[in-house]
């Protein structure tokens, strides 16, 4: 058994081999059954969340442990930690325990690129990073993976932590500057891509322009929101699973207050891999929501430790 490392994880992937082995697996072979989800009291803190994501297929099996603490920014942690367990699907030994909270953001960038790949205009060059989180830059390197994206705008609540990543996104050959205008941020964005916890929509519907791609990574349970119901009404809505349709906020909030019809959503990532039509034109609006995915982990997991010598 081998203990691989955020750094290793880092040295093992790269976005495009990770989107189109995303793609794969999603066009089929790898099965995941519903993640176990339990709800966490923190003493003086906001309740955390204990996930358990298994998934089998391809010769393997694994389960990510992933634990979501948002009272981890005041600590200076993030907010998201995990470990990934891959195991033979000969014989069920244990082959690596991968950095899970490294691998979660690899696989979850890549899946907003899988599907920027479909939904963004081919011509996008402007990304919006909403939220300035451990996160963020990984959004950023993803989508410039499929897309043409050489400027990037940082808004986050605490302005120092918009400043903070602009200056790393510069220092890896972006355009990047903060904003502290949210409206002004998302209106001047070809890709809007949203990575918070806010319990409050932060995206009005009323600042779209045609032509935008929304990416909303965050709001991962029923009491978070990154959109607005009109966001939801004036685009074509994706998801990554049909869990999204019932856990996580934005797109399951609206179904469920009935702002938002379930026969709305056009498809899925996997419906999208196996050639379903994404972007319809260049004037239309998408938006994709994305809870995450224990058949991304996999396909991550597995690229790794083909990659570190496995």
């Amino acid at each position: 058994m081998r203990f691989v490392s955020a750094q290793e994880v880092d040295a093992a992937l790269d976005f495009p081999a990770l989107v189109e082995a995303l793609d794969a697996a999603f066009r089929g072979g790898l099965e995941a059954p519903p993640r176990h989800h339990h709800v966490l009291p923190v003493a003086g803190g906001p309740d955390a969340t204990h996930l358990l994501m298994p998934a089998w297929g391809d010769g393997a099996l694994g389960v990510k442990i992933v634990n979501v603490f948002p009272g981890n920014g005041a600590r200076g942690l993030s907010a998201v930690q995990g470990v990934y367990v891959l195991q033979s699907g000969q014989t069920g030994e244990t082959l690596a325990v991968i950095d899970g909270t490294r691998l979660t953001q690899w696989r979850t960038a890549a899946a907003s690129a899988l599907a920027a790949s479909r939904l963004a205009r081919r011509d996008a060059t402007r990304l919006t990073l909403v939220g300035a989180g451990s996160l963020a830059p990984f959004l950023a390197r993803a989508h410039a993976s499929v897309r043409p994206i050489r400027e990037v705008t940082v808004w986050n609540h605490r302005p120092e932590g918009a400043q903070r990543l602009s200056l790393q996104l510069a220092a890896e050959g972006f355009d990047a500057r903060p904003e502290a205008n949210l409206q002004a941020a998302v209106e001047g964005a070809d890709v809007i891509s949203a990575a918070t916890l806010s319990t409050a929509p932060l995206i009005r519907g009323a600042w779209l322009k045609p032509g935008q791609h929304i990416d909303l990574v965050g709001a991962f349970n029923m009491t978070m929101r990154e959109a607005d119901d009109l966001a939801l009404q004036r685009a074509r809505v994706f998801v990554d699973t049909p869990s999204a349709l019932e856990e996580g906020g934005d797109v399951a909030q609206a179904i469920a207050s009935g702002a938002l019809a379930k026969s709305a959503i056009v498809a899925d990532l996997a419906a999208l891999a196996r050639g379903a039509p994404g972007r319809g034109s260049e004037a239309e609006i998408t938006l994709f929501k994305s809870v995450g995915a224990s058949i991304e982990d996999l396909a991550a997991a597995q690229l790794v430790w083909r990659r570190v010598g496995g």
